[in-house]
């Protein structure tokens, strides 16, 4: 049975309580208990909570059965792990990234009162995790390696972050800066380990499963799978029909080293790199569209759709040759693809 938001959602309030009452134990004035209340709740909740839901669903599938209310509840705390650090990123880029809006509400940082505190209260959101990963999971042989799990992916996450800020600063275009090479870098270290490594590896120790072997295997596919996913966004902020997307792509007003225009600048003509030199990167509607009339000229929809039947065949060819062995189940890949490929939004 597919778990439901609202089943995912019902143990958060259990989980807040929690971190509550651990920040009692050091005698926190109730205004500052508030606001941490409020901050988990504002920045945590509302999302898809694919990465969450997931380690539910693949303990379930490698278990090969559903999951008794106990087991239930610890595999949402790991999935609530990952919104956590979900929640602690977001907070975070849409200071770096001067954003206004996130999940239809004002950003964090612009809302009432809160400002530059936003920052003290990403790093809140991150240790979060780590208060509820030692009450839940301290007495757990492989308690070691979550908390090395999570660390690792936090670091490798805030190293893609560093170079994409680095490569596509929003307040300076430099075209020749971009390539495929730190693309792909962003996209594998900023958006693959945290979304689809995380939540099925979590799912194995969970499951007892977590051989050697079972974790390379898990890493060789879905490290592609989350590179195709982001490809797949890239695509989608351009050419989706912002009714179907939820939301107005602006990948292009923003200079993001994204899949299209370094596809873009593969292709173009000397004519057509001008275009790009000029328009690319400007908070301007003309700008805008002079560079997508460019991906149009370049027939950028059809280099997309044959790129991802290529790599969709790949994946589903490593789905094939897994081996089972160790109990890492086929279902578990096949599960994610099926959410991803082809989507709309």
């Amino acid at each position: 049975m597919p778990v439901s938001r609202q089943d995912f959602e019902s143990i958060f309030p259990t989980l807040v309580s929690d971190l509550k009452t651990h920040s009692t134990n050091y005698n926190l004035p109730s205004q500052a208990l508030q606001w941490f209340t409020k901050s988990l709740n504002y920045n945590t909740l509302g999302g898809k909570y694919n990465r969450g839901i997931s380690v539910i669903d693949s303990t379930s599938l490698l278990l090969s059965r559903d999951l008794t209310s106990e087991e239930f509840f610890k595999a949402a705390t790991l999935g609530w792990m990952i919104e956590l650090l979900q929640a602690f990123f977001l907070v975070s880029d849409d200071i770096m990234d001067s954003s206004k809006t996130r999940r239809g509400q004002a950003c964090w940082y612009l809302a009432p009162d809160v400002g530059m505190i936003a920052i003290n209260d990403a790093f809140m959101l991150e240790t979060s995790i780590y208060i509820l990963l030692k009450k839940y999971f301290k007495q757990e042989k492989y308690y070691v390696d979550l908390l090395e799990l999570f660390h690792e992916v936090s670091f490798q996450t805030e190293l893609g972050q560093l170079c994409d800020l680095l490569t596509a600063p929003e307040d300076h275009v430099d075209l020749d800066n971009f390539s495929m090479e730190k693309y792909t870098f962003i996209v594998v270290y900023k958006t693959a380990y945290y979304s689809f490594y995380l939540p099925v590896v979590l799912a194995l120790y969970f499951a007892g499963l977590a051989t050697e072997k079972n974790l390379k295997q898990a890493e060789e596919i879905l490290i592609p799978m989350g590179e195709y996913f982001q490809v797949q966004d890239d695509y989608l902020d351009n050419f989706a029909d912002p009714a179907t997307l939820g939301k107005i792509g602006t990948d292009i007003q923003d200079n993001k080293c994204s899949w299209l225009v370094n596809q873009a600048l593969k292709k173009c003509s000397k004519e057509q790199r001008q275009v790009l030199e000029v328009n690319y990167g400007k908070k301007d509607k003309e700008c805008e569209s002079r560079v997508k009339v460019v991906f149009e000229e370049l027939g950028l929809e059809g280099v997309y759709l044959e790129y991802e039947e290529k790599v969709v065949g790949e994946i589903r060819g490593k789905i094939a040759n897994l081996d089972e062995s160790e109990g890492l189940k086929k279902e578990v890949f096949e599960e994610f693809l099926r959410k991803i490929y082809k989507r709309s939004k």
